[in-house]
């Protein structure tokens, strides 16, 4: 219950409803749900935990460039999207059932809190996504850039953060109308009342204009576009990347500090491809489903609510699995990071240097 409940009704909807058939979807969303609390409380822990790091390594002074700053602010939003998300599921998972229904566990100040999550997840969510959009971007263009040297640097350092400060802004003010749309309703059962997320019955000859329009919106703007233009110059980049190596592997005559600028510029971008996937994995599905969900009558009970709590820690799982790429591919960030945690003495220009002598021979082999 945490990427569906951006755009759609909650699971406490289905208080008012009927007892929906059992199909092997619906048996398998009602395990996961089972388990789905303390799975995500460890993905949270470690992520918030990690992404902390991820933000002290790479905000450092000499690991400042355009690509760490994203970077950067891609572990700002991930942990902005993890923190909100500790309390709700300890409440609503693991404090009560997931199944059981009662005032206490639904009542009106976590009702308020659910809303609150809701509407910060899919900004926080949204701001991710397109982070990782500008990554794609900026990584192409930097590659077919012929501007070098230190002032075009700064320039594009600059250029990079105002570009950040508009993700996080535009992101939060596209929304709004999605915002509006949710709203809290009152649920009488056994003289008590429950508060619950409103249905906003979608699919259905009861869906208001304006909902249709904010959840389609939602999915086109948060999900579909964003996955196309990383698909775009995700592909031009991993074609980028094999020509490029293709013609480092027949220069026999690459001079040393030719080759160091150009093996790390592949394993940066190698790292970024990376990224990239991960997030059309995680938005992809998301995005055609949520469409799914307003044009199929019943999709959204039959399929996207019994895949919600999956989704949901895919989603988390993606926010937390950063570090863990950074330091399998990326020397520098292991570098530094083993300094500033483990106190490890090498610098990183140490390692690189026996990485490059390592790779300059490989290199030296194979195109003989």
């Amino acid at each position: 219950m945490f990427e569906e409940v951006a755009t759609m009704e909650t699971n406490t909807t289905d208080i008012s409803e009927q007892e929906p058939e059992v199909t092997p979807l619906a048996q398998f969303g009602g395990w996961f749900t089972t388990v789905h609390g303390y799975s995500s409380l460890i993905v949270c822990a470690f992520g918030i935990t990690t992404n902390f790091i991820n933000i002290t390594v790479l905000a450092r002074k000499d690991m400042r460039n355009p690509t760490n700053a994203m970077l950067t602010w891609l572990a700002v939003s991930d942990i902005l999207t993890m923190i909100p998300y500790v309390p709700f599921v300890i409440h609503f998972y693991c404090a009560f059932s997931p199944y059981e229904v009662s005032a206490e566990k639904y009542s009106y100040s976590w009702a308020i809190y659910m809303l609150f999550l809701i509407n910060f997840a899919a900004t926080t969510h949204t701001i991710s996504i397109w982070l990782g959009v500008a990554l794609a971007v900026f990584r192409y263009v930097q590659l077919r850039s012929t501007t070098k040297g230190t002032l075009a640097r700064r320039r594009q350092y600059s250029v990079i953060l105002k570009i950040i400060a508009m993700i996080y802004v535009a992101s939060a003010l596209v929304l709004i109308p999605n915002y509006l749309t949710n709203e809290l309703e009152e649920y009488p059962m056994n003289n008590e009342t429950l508060y619950v997320m409103k249905d906003l019955k979608l699919a259905t000859n009861e869906t208001k204009p304006i909902v249709l329009a904010n959840v389609i919106t939602y999915a086109v703007v948060a999900k579909l576009i964003p996955c196309a233009l990383m698909t775009i110059f995700g592909g031009s980049l991993l074609i980028s990347l094999n020509l490029k190596g293709r013609k480092r592997r027949r220069r026999l005559s690459t001079t040393t500090n030719n080759f160091r600028r150009e093996s790390r510029q592949a394993k940066t971008t190698r790292m970024l491809l990376v990224v990239i996937i991960l997030f059309l994995f995680t938005e992809l599905p998301q995005g055609l489903l949520i469409v799914l969900s307003t044009a199929v009558p019943g999709f959204y009970q039959g399929v996207y609510a019994p895949l919600g709590d999956l989704m949901d820690i895919i989603a988390l799982t993606n926010n937390a699995i950063n570090f863990v790429l950074y330091c399998v591919m990326s020397t520098q960030f292991r570098t530094k990071f083993l300094q500033m945690y483990f106190n490890k003495g090498a610098t990183f220009k140490d390692v690189e240097r026996t990485n490059l002598t390592t790779s300059f021979n490989k290199t030296t082999m194979t195109s003989s």
